[in-house]
């Protein structure tokens, strides 16, 4: 039997979730007529899955990215023209579709690995010759490493040691001094991409939602139910020599077939570091369309999952929490940004995130919440706040830059925390309507996601939408 205290806590519980789902239903009421089930909208393109076939996009497996196709798709049905922005980049697929179209293409990225995957493309379709194609064939059908003797020690993170078979670490660390020995810098900037390609595959690792998983094989001993194989890890020279022939036959394919039209591909301009620091500093109203997809609020630690390639790219544990904090706060670990101080024109973006009903509704729950020590990680509700926070002040900036009547397209998921929904696609929404845009239409796919396990196992399953918004300049 239940004690008094124990009842009222439940009734208090009950209270606090129907009165954030009466103002939830309240805000979906309002956008009700903007929500547009879509079925041509789906998960496959919605995500990297479509690019795993598609010559040149599929080289490095960004996860978390969409799909060239998709690009496509909102290119042609809202007929974007002119000069293009993606505010967090990734691995560069708005600019590069956008390009292929003709079209002037800017991006923002704070990640090393994304700016090297973008810089590398560039390299490839617009100074790479025929000699350097020669050369790069050459390395690798040589196999200018094998005989390598003084080879580089390849550096490590806490979260990568132990990552490779010896023989294979051993392997990349004569490629490393390879490439470091090539005189051809074209060259030299492929193959180091090629390797950042193959990382994950031949590792004893692989990237799985929040966490960076281990094989069994690796010996490092971690908190799973359930043994994890990963499977076949393919020898080092198989796997670089594949990657570089890849590369090689998709840019031939493309050379003779996929672009038989006369669009120039326009060059691709890249800002290095976050969009919270580069976008107020970008000139007003000269874009004609911003294609993004944030990082969800859904505590996916980037800096652990891609901890491969950036101990690969030589950042070092300072570096990695440096970076962690300067990116989007979308983990746990994320420190409260001081965003006025960043920007002081973003006062009017935080008073409207602080009068937005239903976030402080829920910040206010999942506060209560972590009080009561019921909160799997202390840090979901700063992170959460700060996600918000730091959206508005994007969004704010994006009205900014943007053209009169030109859309802000953007990819997002809602989540889930503590049982309690947050619907991520209406509340930016409710804030890109308070800052100077149109809600034109939020895009929603016909399959949500699912919950983590953990959420499920608490508070039973519930389907998330994932969403497009279609915003426009006002």
């Amino acid at each position: 039997m239940k004690t008094a205290i124990a009842e009222k806590q439940t009734t208090y519980l009950e209270n606090f979730k129907e009165k954030i789902t009466s103002l939830s239903n309240d805000l979906e009421g309002k956008y009700s007529d903007k929500l547009l089930l879509t079925k041509e909208l789906s998960r496959t393109l919605v995500s990297f899955q479509d690019n795993k076939s598609r010559p040149e996009y599929r080289w490095y497996k960004f996860k978390e990215g969409f799909s060239a196709s998709l690009i496509e798709y909102l290119l042609n049905k809202y007929k974007i023209s002119g000069r293009v922005l993606d505010i967090f980049a990734g691995s560069g697929t708005t600019l590069f579709v956008a390009s292929e179209y003709g079209l002037q293409s800017e991006g923002i990225e704070i990640s090393e690995i994304c700016q090297k995957i973008i810089k590398a493309r560039g390299l490839l379709q617009n100074e790479f010759a025929d000699n350097d194609f020669c050369e790069l064939k050459n390395f690798i059908s040589e196999k200018k490493w094998q005989n390598i003797e003084n080879k580089t020690v390849l550096n490590e993170l806490r979260i990568t040691r132990g990552a490779y078979p010896l023989e294979t670490k051993e392997s990349i660390e004569k490629f490393l001094t390879a490439i470091a020995q090539e005189k051809n810098k074209n060259v030299q900037g492929i193959l180091e991409f090629a390797l950042l390609c193959v990382l994950e595959s031949v590792s004893y690792t692989r990237k799985d939602g929040q966490y960076l998983r281990w094989d069994d094989r690796s010996g490092r001993r971690v908190s799973v139910k359930k043994p994890f194989n990963k499977g076949l890890i393919p020898d080092f020279e198989i796997a670089i020599s594949q990657k570089v022939n890849e590369i090689i036959q998709d840019l031939r394919f493309g050379q003779n077939e996929l672009f038989k039209n006369e669009t120039k591909r326009e060059e691709i301009k890249l800002q290095k570091g976050s969009c919270l620091e580069i976008l107020p500093k970008l000139e007003t109203e000269v874009y004609n369309g911003l294609i993004t997809s944030p990082p969800y609020c859904n505590r996916y630690d980037y800096t652990r999952t891609y901890a491969l390639e950036l101990a690969l790219l030589g950042i070092d544990e300072k570096g990695l929490v440096n970076l962690r904090q300067h990116m989007l706060s979308c983990t746990v670990e994320n420190k409260a940004k001081d965003l006025l101080s960043i920007n002081p024109k973003w006062k009017k973006a935080i008073e409207i995130a602080d009068n937005q009903k239903l976030l402080q509704k829920i910040l206010e729950f999942l506060e209560n919440e972590r009080l009561e020590g019921r909160l799997n990680n202390s840090g979901i509700v700063r992170m959460v706040r700060g996600y918000f926070y730091e959206m508005a002040c994007v969004i704010a900036e994006s009205v900014r830059v943007l053209k009169k009547d030109a859309p802000l397209i953007m990819v997002n998921d809602n989540v889930r925390y503590a049982g309690v929904s947050i619907p991520v696609d209406l509340i930016l929404s409710d804030f890109a309507e308070n800052l100077g845009f149109k809600v034109e239409n939020i895009l929603v796919l016909p399959n949500g996601k699912g919950n983590s396990s953990q959420q499920m196992g608490e508070h039973g399953r519930e389907v998330l939408r994932k969403c497009v918004y279609v915003w426009r300049k006002i």
